[in-house]
């Protein structure tokens, strides 16, 4: 049973958003879990201003069907406030790896269509002691999604210490794989996406990660004024 996901972004106060990753929704009436993260810019410095966004809030839920997120962003003084934002919400298809606090997740939930857009979400918990390996390896990943004329929108969140996550909004599933193996005639760069997957599975720079993907069914809101979705 996969029932519906979400994910949303909003402009929060920093006490706000420090408060959700302190605390997030805890799973109840319809919420099966939620991840509470600051964003960050893909492709930005380490140490910046821009890296971590306590102003900004990405949060990525699973909801056993629609009514129970309508109910939250209704009720909810935290759904509340995301409700001013953007959502999209969306449908679940296919996951490499695996997240404890995910599952259930069948490996394969659907078939797609090659030329339809779709929505990547990554979500993993560092081991702390691999974070200068998966700063070296990442960052040229980092840039790669952030500037790949397929990728009509990315961004990454993290809750401190270990949990991070990428999301992007591509506009075909054949355009997100071909960067994801390496074979992106748009990419004139070394395939840095294939490389760093190599690296990690020469030794994971995590205790668990999940690559998921979804076919988007409706967006919700603006982000910084504009609609996202192709």
């Amino acid at each position: 049973m996969t029932g519906l996901h979400s994910f949303h972004l909003a402009e929060l106060p920093p006490h706000v958003t420090t408060r959700a990753l302190a605390r997030p929704p805890a799973a109840a009436r319809g919420l099966r879990h939620a991840e509470c993260m600051a964003m960050m810019r893909l492709g930005a410095p380490t140490v910046s201003a821009e890296r971590l966004q306590l102003r900004r809030i990405a949060v990525f839920a699973a909801w056993e069907d629609a009514a129970a997120l309508d109910r939250f962003l209704d009720a909810d003084p935290l759904g509340r406030r995301l409700a001013e934002g953007w959502h999209v919400r969306l449908q679940y298809l296919r996951r490499y790896g695996e997240v404890a606090a995910l599952a259930p997740l069948p490996q394969r939930a659907g078939d797609w269509d090659p030329d339809e857009p779709i929505v990547a979400v990554t979500l993993a918990r560092l081991r702390l002691p691999e974070l200068p390996r998966f700063l070296r390896w990442g960052k040229p990943v980092e840039r790669l999604v952030a500037g790949h004329p397929a990728a009509v929108f990315s961004t990454a969140a993290m809750r401190p210490p270990r949990t991070f996550s990428t999301f992007s909004i591509w506009r075909s599933v054949r355009e997100m794989t071909s960067m994801v193996h390496g074979r992106d005639p748009a990419v004139a760069e070394a395939p840095s996406h294939a490389v760093a997957m190599t690296e990690q599975r020469r030794r994971d720079f995590h205790h668990e990660s999940a690559f998921m993907r979804f076919r988007p069914l409706s967006e919700h809101g603006v982000w910084q004024g504009r609609r996202l979705l192709p």
